[in-house]
């Protein structure tokens, strides 16, 4: 909380306007395109981060694919997340957000511009209709994302394991997978610090639909997601160097590790 409000206080002239934007392209945002749209909440979001003292530092944004039509799969630690991303991405993108941040004052409004959708967890029914929605705008080229611990990790650069039904809209979809790792994120309004603060965000290299297209069953997908989960936390810890050069890695041993379960039930049969 006291960094924001130093966000709002160090850009006090700035403040008026980007909310009568933000809620003008809100409120009409059939109006405006999507890279429109993109490019207001970048300038919100990085006066936003100067005036918060927070820098953002992206790597591996050569990995996001040139063509559109892809979904991020970040690690989940608070609510500046989809901020610190929206900085480091040249790409427009929208996301899947659960129902208890949908109407937090300014989230609600920059969902709204990224036209983002809001899932009830609870509601089983709106929650498939979410993933039917998502998956036909991606065949259509949009880009989203989706937190695929389903909720925030409480313990800082300590991710939770991933559940595998975060990734149906884009095996439905037959699109890239862009795993993301964030860290640090959860400094930004978790901690009370107002102190300069630096932020990591980590776009590596996706996974392709005919790298996945055989592999990801639902029992599949829960257990890629244990593994990628468990690298997380380990690689975390060890720094960016080691995430970049072994996060591939872990998902080659998690696919070797399918194939030789269906290696064994085929000779089961």
């Amino acid at each position: 909380m006291k960094r924001i409000i130093m966000m709002v206080l160090r850009n006090l002239l700035f403040v008026p306007w980007g909310w009568f934007m933000l809620n003008r392209y809100a409120k009409n945002v059939d109006n405006y395109t999507e890279g429109e749209r993109y490019a207001l909440l970048k300038k919100i979001v990085r006066r936003a981060n100067k005036g918060g003292n927070i820098t953002v530092q992206s790597y591996g944004v050569e990995n996001i694919p040139n063509e559109n039509g892809f979904m991020f799969y970040p690690n989940h630690q608070g609510l500046y997340d989809v901020l610190a991303i929206v900085d480091a991405c040249p790409t427009p993108f929208s996301v899947v957000a659960k129902k208890e941040v949908g109407n937090v004052p300014f989230l609600k409004q920059v969902f709204t511009c990224m036209k983002a959708y809001i899932m009830d967890r609870e509601d089983i029914r709106q929650s498939m209709q979410v993933i039917l929605d998502v998956t036909k705008e991606v065949k259509a080229g949009r880009n989203y994302l989706i937190f695929a611990e389903g909720t925030r990790s409480k313990n800082g650069n300590h991710p939770l394991e991933f559940k595998g039904g975060s990734f149906k809209a884009a095996t439905k979809a037959r699109c890239p997978i862009v795993p993301v790792a964030l860290i640090d994120t959860y400094k930004a309004f978790d901690t009370g610090s107002i102190e300069p603060l630096t932020v990591q965000v980590h776009f590596l290299k996706p996974m392709h639909y005919e790298e996945y297209k055989d592999k990801l069953t639902e029992e599949d997908l829960v257990e890629i997601g244990r593994l990628q989960g468990r690298f997380m936390k380990a690689s975390m810890t060890r720094g960016a160097k080691f995430i970049e050069k072994n996060f591939n890695d872990a998902i080659q041993q998690a696919s070797g590790l399918l194939d030789g379960l269906f290696e064994e039930n085929e000779d089961e049969e």
